[in-house]
């Protein structure tokens, strides 16, 4: 089959690869018909090379048709299923918990990290992904969500990760109707908090750099601004002079903006290029991510307000201005999307006919598999408007 697989710094390339194969009875072989490009994608293409081996296949956001279904699957040849990114069984202590990113069963002890996930590293268990024409569900008596028929793919493939990502960064932001959010970045998460926290009776505001991606917020009630003081300053006046009651940070490691961040962009980039034995320590113990936007959070947010981060963090020697955070009794909330607790709520919303999130404007760019590499390039880039790419890998 023809799969995306991790090459280098800054290099993705489409190979042969051998087919997936049922290994467990539980599993479940999936024909993959939609697969989408992330902005953790990016991380493993710019940031985590440490901990890939050329020719890993990446992605995590994949749906497509049961081709094969072990006996212990739960699932029949021809089910049209979606494939949460994270593997969890469904049955542990933090699964029942509603915390799968946990999972017990698939937890990557010898990385001391959680739940494992699809295509993503080392640190989460170097499991073959989801860009490629087919993949191999490990615990598919639990995780794939089976779908109808009646919709396009682009309506349920987020279900997979943007979608859960987005609500839980939304929840985890403790606000109800009436109160106001602000989101940082306006990449595939914020858009979709944005419009979900809209959705639910906040006033939203946002701040991004790009001006198609304001524009995108914008046409769903957004309140967009371009990062800078004078945007903070209209935010906190708009907010009666407090900040607004949260503000979730949907930027992660690689945001830009202060000297702190240039640092940690030097720290980064350095480690790419040290030999693994030097630069997997390195990353685990003294990594320093981009924290721009994490400060702006932190600046922005009203006294006793809540900053919830669903942008990827793994610096481990990242300096937070504690006593600010302490001052402002700020709470601080994270993690990586558990999405099997979210479903319930997100596929009433996704099935509507009046599509309240917007779902049907987000992609920006359909194209075949064998355009990954300039995908990525164009991606990381902000080139094109590129704001959310969908592949499709039977175009391979």
């Amino acid at each position: 089959m023809k799969a995306v697989t991790w090459q280098g710094t800054r290099k993705v390339s489409v190979e042969n690869v051998p087919d997936p194969t049922l290994q467990q009875p539980n599993d479940a072989i999936i024909e993959v018909t939609s697969t989408a490009l992330c902005g953790s994608d990016l991380h493993l293409y710019e940031v985590l090379g440490p901990f890939m081996t050329p020719g890993d296949i990446v992605g995590h956001e994949p749906m497509g048709r049961v081709v094969e279904a072990g006996a212990e699957s739960n699932l029949n040849v021809g089910d049209r299923v979606v494939i949460p990114f994270q593997i969890a069984c469904g049955k542990c202590y933090y699964c029942r918990k509603g915390l799968q990113t946990q999972c017990e069963t698939t937890q990557v002890t010898e990385q001391g990290m959680g739940a494992k996930l699809f295509g993503y590293s080392q640190l989460y268990g170097a499991v073959p992904g989801g860009q490629a024409q087919f993949l191999r569900v490990p615990h598919a008596d639990y995780g794939p969500i089976k779908v109808g028929d009646e919709l396009p793919d682009h309506r349920y493939l987020f279900l997979s990760d943007v979608l859960p990502t987005a609500w839980q960064a939304v929840a985890y932001a403790q606000v109800e109707p009436g109160d106001s959010v602000a989101v940082m970045g306006l990449g595939p998460i914020g858009q979709f908090a944005a419009r979900i926290a809209k959705h639910l009776g906040m006033t939203v505001f946002a701040i991004e750099p790009e001006a198609d991606r304001r524009a995108m917020a914008a046409r769903h009630g957004i309140i967009v601004h371009e990062p800078g003081e004078e945007s903070l300053t209209a935010i906190r006046e708009a907010t009666d002079g407090r900040g607004p009651d949260a503000v979730i940070d949907a930027v992660g490691m690689e945001a830009h903006g202060d000297a702190q961040s240039a640092l940690g962009k030097f720290a980064q980039l350095t480690a790419q290029f040290l030999p693994e034995k030097i630069s997997q320590p390195m990353m685990e113990n003294l990594s320093m991510d981009r924290l721009a936007a994490l400060y702006a959070a932190i600046e922005l947010v009203r006294r006793g307000g809540t900053v919830s981060l669903s942008g990827v963090y793994g610096g481990q020697a990242s300096p937070l201005p504690m006593l600010t955070l302490f001052d402002k009794q700020i709470n601080v909330t994270m993690g990586q999307a558990n999405v099997k607790r979210w479903v319930d709520d997100i596929l009433p919303l996704v099935e509507d006919a009046a599509d309240p999130l917007g779902i049907d404007d987000f992609v920006t760019h359909h194209l075949p598999l064998s355009q990954a590499p300039e995908a990525y390039e164009m991606f990381q880039k902000k080139q094109d408007g590129c704001i959310k790419v969908v592949f499709d890998p039977q175009l391979a």
